[in-house]
């Protein structure tokens, strides 16, 4: 399906300031400070963030555009499974005289934050790797409990390569892209990992609010369409999944990224999922290799 660009490099592509003038020269991620690290085949920076479909609202096709606003989803997680006010930091450094010494901390594993957690491997077969995961500190820096979190945006399809040069030479792209989603890959890809990963969070008995999943919400969308809509809603717990779905704001100023805004957030459970995925309910409708076959003859 056609697209467009509608971040680049953080801005709209269109954006005159300086700022994003000079993020689109340097290929720049403004919400991680840094370099864009989102690569085209031949390893160019990308600097799509989020495209928008010919048909549908915006997409965020970067995991790393979820970080935005100082890593709002870390936050947002963090007051869901352990209550607000609660300050975040890094996880190799929560045992030093920090501040937040003398109460309650969350200490973060993760990329920039410390490093993930060095975890046994599988005999070669996969891994245990989660993105992140945040642990409740005593105020003896005593671990109380933990909870993990996986960061999803969605892999696109196509080419959006000529528009891309456009924005980069400041000019105006005519037309849209042949760039889409891979929406195979919620089955595929994610929803094994979840119920993976779930069933292994669910043995660790200091993960006593399970798994934390963020995706942007059309995403989320396509989760709960493939698993029939029809998932019960449980409480926080061990071998819970909760899904909590972002998307941007609609509109910002010059010079400013759009804000990243939560939508929503449901919690279920791994048992729920799996059997949800697995269900002979959630069918295509009878004879439909039939009709594929019949259409070509």
């Amino acid at each position: 399906m056609a697209s467009r660009i509608i971040e680049f490099f953080g801005y709209s592509p269109s954006d005159p300031s300086p700022i994003a003038r000079y993020s689109r020269a340097e290929k720049l991620c403004p919400f991680v400070e840094g370099r864009c690290i989102k690569t085209l085949n031949d390893g160019l920076p990308s600097g799509a963030c989020t495209l928008e479909p010919a048909k549908g609202g915006a997409v965020i096709c970067c995991p790393i555009r979820l970080y935005a606003n100082n890593y709002k989803i870390l936050h947002d997680v963090a007051s869901i499974a352990f209550g607000p006010n609660i300050d975040l930091v890094i996880g190799n450094e929560a045992s030093q005289n920090l501040p937040t010494s003398g109460r309650s901390k969350i200490a973060v594993f993760g990329k920039s934050w410390g490093g993930e957690l060095r975890l046994p491997n599988r005999s070669g077969v996969g891994g245990y790797y989660v993105d992140w995961v945040l642990a409740k500190l005593d105020a003896n820096n005593q671990l109380e409990e933990f909870v993990a979190v996986e960061v999803q945006s969605i892999d696109t399809t196509g080419n959006y390569r000529s528009e891309r040069e456009a924005y980069l030479l400041e000019k105006e792209f005519i037309g849209n892209s042949s760039a889409g989603f891979n929406w195979e890959n919620v089955s595929k890809r994610i929803l094994p990992q979840l119920i993976y990963k779930g069933n292994v969070l669910q043995r660790e008995r200091n993960c006593k609010k399970g798994l934390f999943f963020i995706s942007p919400t059309p995403v989320y969308e396509r989760i709960n369409q493939r698993l029939g809509n029809g998932l019960l809603e449980y409480h926080l717990q061990t071998g819970s999944i909760t899904f909590m779905w972002y998307n941007i704001g609609n509109t910002a100023s010059a010079g400013v990224a759009r804000d990243l805004e939560l939508n929503g957030s449901f919690t279920t459970s791994v048992v729920q999922i799996a059997n949800a995925f697995t269900s002979p309910t959630n069918l295509p409708p009878a004879n439909v290799y039939e009709k594929a076959i019949q259409a070509v003859l």
